[in-house]
């Protein structure tokens, strides 16, 4: 059974960083697509960042290309999503979840991802 451990989530201000971190367990992270999401008050689950199995590709939400990016260590099976200049508007509870799949390009898309972690809240605010 693939399961995820969330860590990193906080307060910031306005143009700070925080790094969100998704250890997981019961599956080898190299034979997943794995993707961030991200949910705020009131409104739908939203992609924000996925990468394939093997990390060969990447893709990102318009709304947060070139302040995000997302990575992996397979050697910690363990996912990452770096987060800069963030804006009030970021605020939400962040989830990793991955599906098993092996292909050379992944999707932001959350219908088939199969398997998530807990959240962790994101807050940007002065």
């Amino acid at each position: 059974q693939l399961q995820f451990v969330e860590s990193g989530g906080g307060l910031v201000q306005p143009g700070g960083s925080l790094r969100l971190s998704c250890a997981a367990s019961g599956f080898t992270l190299d034979y997943l697509e794995i993707g961030w999401f991200r949910q705020a008050p009131g409104k739908e689950r939203e992609g924000v960042a996925c990468i394939s199995s093997g990390g060969g590709s990447t893709n990102y939400a318009d709304s947060v290309k070139g302040r995000f990016t997302i990575s992996a260590d397979n050697s910690k099976n363990t996912m990452y999503l770096q987060m800069n200049s963030l804006k009030p508007e970021d605020t939400a509870v962040y989830y990793c979840a991955a599906f098993p799949f092996r292909r050379s390009w992944c999707t932001t898309s959350r219908g088939l991802y199969q398997y998530w972690g807990q959240g962790t809240q994101v807050t940007v605010s002065s």
